[in-house]
């Protein structure tokens, strides 16, 4: 449960402790701006949220004729932190999370306040190759999530793999990676693949079917290799996964309860593989 805005949402302080008995009580007879949808309550270091309801009307102030208690102060907190943005369903359900699934409220960014209750957090895997590191996936997917496209209370997992560990399973004199990339090192030498150069030698090439169909078109050879698919070494165990895949040309795929985005993937391809993996 959150607001479909932080303007829907009414920050109070009361004088009385917050007990469900409580806050109805004090409730009655009180009129509500007609855009009140939730209002969040304070009492010294407590803090609880409830829904309001309203009577019928165009009135910009209407009678409070119910409220129902979203959460108490058992199970809530509150969190003061300007960097926050508070229209940010990632960024809240990240904090449930940290807060052991408790409703968080947040006064954030430009002192707007909103809260997310979630009974169930969406769990994403992010499963791409570094270096550079961060992954470009999960700064797509950072990305994507803060962008407003998708509205879902997603947590991820960043899984990486490493190409400098698969560097160290090479055991010819000389590597090739498809290119290069800021992060890669090696005391043999180096070759990329995207500059096609004269090779010197034994190498082993690290890369995915498609680097080594290049490698043969280009060679007319074939030389070992070290599997780099994100498709081939990720772990079908039922986790929403996203991955990017080269053979994904444009937007995205769903296998199963993986979403794959092209090489190189938007943003927007990213969001619309979100809210496909999570929607379907």
């Amino acid at each position: 449960m959150m607001p479909d805005h932080c303007k829907d949402v009414s920050f109070r302080e009361v004088d009385f402790d917050l007990t469900e008995k409580n806050i109805r009580s004090g409730s009655e007879g009180k009129f509500a701006y007609t855009r009140t949808d939730f209002m969040i309550l304070r009492h010294g270091e407590e803090t609880a949220v409830i829904r309001v309801h309203k009577a019928n009307g165009k009135d910009l102030f209407r009678a409070v004729t119910n409220v129902e208690v979203v959460s108490l102060p058992s199970d809530t907190v509150f969190i003061r932190d300007e960097r926050i943005d508070v229209l940010n369903v990632a960024e809240l359900a990240e904090l449930v999370r940290s807060n052991g699934g408790r409703t968080v409220v947040v006064s954030g960014m430009f002192n707007h306040v909103s809260f997310l209750k979630a009974d169930e957090l969406l769990r994403l895997r992010v499963f791409d190759v570094v270096p550079p590191s961060p992954s470009k996936l999960s700064v797509l997917v950072r990305k994507a999530m803060s962008s407003g496209m998708v509205e879902l209370p997603i947590v991820t997992e960043r899984v990486d793999i490493d190409l400098n560990e698969k560097e160290r399973m090479v055991k010819t004199d000389a590597v090739m990676f498809p290119c290069r990339a800021s992060g890669l090192v090696s005391r043999k030498r180096m070759y990329y693949l995207d500059e096609t150069p004269d090779i010197e030698g034994d190498v082993t090439l690290i890369g995915c079917d498609l680097s080594r169909r290049i490698f043969r078109s280009i060679y007319g050879r074939d030389v070992p290799n070290v599997d780099m698919c994100p498709k081939n070494l990720v772990k079908d165990d039922g986790t929403p996964t996203i991955i990017k895949c080269c053979k994904v040309k444009v937007g995205h795929e769903l296998v199963g309860n993986m979403a794959c985005v092209p090489w190189g993937a938007t943003v927007q391809d990213v969001a619309g593989a979100l809210k496909a993996l999570f929607e379907k």
